[in-house]
């Protein structure tokens, strides 16, 4: 997948990326209580997010891969397979579930999948491809940080939120 050595920038990419998850994910926690939106669902649907999800973590994983090989075509090709036409797609199946505005991040998320596939194809440089893709991770990014999942088990015996780390038996909340 990546080199047996990894260089100096994929140490400094991977260590930077550490860090702002962490001031992320810090500022999202700093009074020990979740403020998230919860987005009430049954267990089917948290799995048909969750599944979505999952495969657009491997997806871009495979770009980074492809990016890191200088193989353009198979970054564009990874790339147009997360976008619009990306095969069980949620949106068509839970668009009266969920948030407004959660749908309009999804949909951005994928629109910009589309792009990076396009630029790639066109020849625009490994760089542009990067930057693309940390756009598009920061709105992943975004979404984690004001979403939560709660399957109805969880709605029913919390009856309030609980402080991060008081998660009960049934908790899944991402």
């Amino acid at each position: 997948m990546f080199p047996a050595h990894p260089t100096i920038k994929e140490v400094d990419l991977k260590k930077i990326f550490t860090i702002v998850l962490g001031f992320v994910m810090t500022a999202a926690m700093a009074d020990g209580v979740d403020q998230r939106q919860i987005l009430p669902m049954n267990e089917m649907q948290r799995n048909h997010l969750l599944s979505e999800m999952r495969m657009l973590l491997t997806g871009t994983g495979a770009i980074l891969e492809a990016l890191a090989q200088d193989d353009r075509a198979a970054a564009a090709r990874h790339a147009r397979s997360l976008g619009t036409d990306m095969p069980h797609k949620m949106e068509g199946h839970m668009d009266n579930i969920l948030p407004e505005q959660f749908m309009q991040l999804g949909m951005a998320m994928h629109q910009a999948f589309d792009r990076i596939a396009q630029d790639a194809e066109s020849g625009k440089d490994t760089k542009h491809t990067l930057q693309q893709l940390s756009e598009t991770l920061g709105r992943c990014t975004a979404c984690h940080a004001t979403y939560q999942i709660s399957t109805g088990r969880q709605l029913a015996g919390q009856g309030s939120q609980k402080n991060h780390g008081e998660h009960g038996a049934h908790s899944h909340t991402y």
